[in-house]
């Protein structure tokens, strides 16, 4: 199975590469060509088990991937995160670790995956898990921002979601939230799942009401660029996130009782799929601590342009 993970994520990243040579029309900034060479020398240093690389090899290849990420959709696009938007682009990752923490909160009480070999001492835990959490929405949206800016995707029909439809949905959603943790410990973990999609249906209409990037108002508008873009993200992230964390000193092992003898790399295969639904999670999520912070998105990927707050 190990061997069926390693085709589909590099054939997902050549899937890629072909479509950024094919609509690339600027010039690839010097940072990601940084962020190439510290992934191809974290890679050699982790598998000759060089420390501290090999215990921090995650947030590592994180960070350079996020950089190549960047670079390219500026060299498609001529717009970016980091290039255009440097401040906030640090905003997102800091608000990354507690919006991510959210869910090791239900983890504790649901334990679906567990981490092993995490430095010992306090201060290099710390700094293993604030840098790694710290990369996760940063890479969904960026991810995002390049398939997007390949063009794959194109308007459609409005579709608009009455004001009941919407309750329904926050109802659903927090009913997802809810129900797993209601439950016994060994069923709710069960439904782990159902915290994957939760915070979608519950935010996203709470977002659109108040006026903040949604998936609901892009739908409105006929936008649905963004909707797949994100599932593309999630599909790309989740195989990436399998396949470094595979050979890491400091990993992460799944112990959810579901599928456990059916394993790509660490994640039982199925599992897979929740990474679609979870990209969307983090865009709604951030979304909505990005609109409480009074923090506006600037940039536009459908007119080339950056929109003033």
């Amino acid at each position: 199975m190990t061997q069926l993970g390693i085709s589909i994520t590099l054939g997902t990243v050549l899937v890629l590469v072909v479509s950024f040579f094919r609509t690339r029309s600027h010039r690839f900034p010097i940072y990601g060509w940084i962020g190439i060479v510290l992934l191809a020398l974290a890679e050699v240093a982790m598998f000759h088990h060089v420390w501290p690389i090999n215990i921090y090899f995650t947030p590592i290849a994180w960070s350079a991937y996020i950089l190549i990420a960047d670079g390219m959709v500026l060299a498609v696009h001529g717009r970016s995160r980091l290039h255009d938007c440097t401040g906030r682009f640090f905003v997102t990752a800091l608000l990354s670790i507690p919006l991510w923490l959210i869910f090791e909160v239900y983890n504790l009480r649901l334990a679906n995956w567990t981490y092993v070999g995490v430095p010992a001492n306090w201060a290099g835990a710390i700094l293993g898990y604030g840098w790694s959490f710290a990369t996760i929405t940063p890479a969904i949206l960026e991810t995002a921002d390049l398939v997007e800016s390949f063009g794959w995707f194109h308007p459609a029909i409005p579709l608009r979601f009455s004001r009941i439809n919407e309750a329904l949905m926050m109802v659903f959603g927090l009913a997802c939230l809810v129900v797993p943790v209601a439950l016994p410990a060994h069923n709710g973990a069960y439904l782990f799942g159902l915290v994957w999609i939760g915070f979608v249906f519950l935010l996203d209409p709470i977002n659109h009401h108040l006026g903040a990037p949604s998936l609901l108002r892009d739908l409105a508008e006929g936008r649905r660029s963004r909707f797949y873009s994100l599932f593309v993200s999630g599909w790309i992230c989740g195989w990436l996130w399998e396949f470094w964390n595979f050979w890491a000193a400091a990993q992460w092992h799944y112990i959810f009782p579901i599928l456990q003898q059916q394993k790509i790399f660490e994640m039982p295969a199925p599992g897979y799929l929740g990474f679609l639904p979870f990209a969307l999670e983090c865009f709604v999520m951030y979304s909505t601590a990005a609109c409480i912070l009074g923090i506006e998105e600037r940039l536009d990927l459908r007119t080339h342009e950056l929109t003033l707050p």
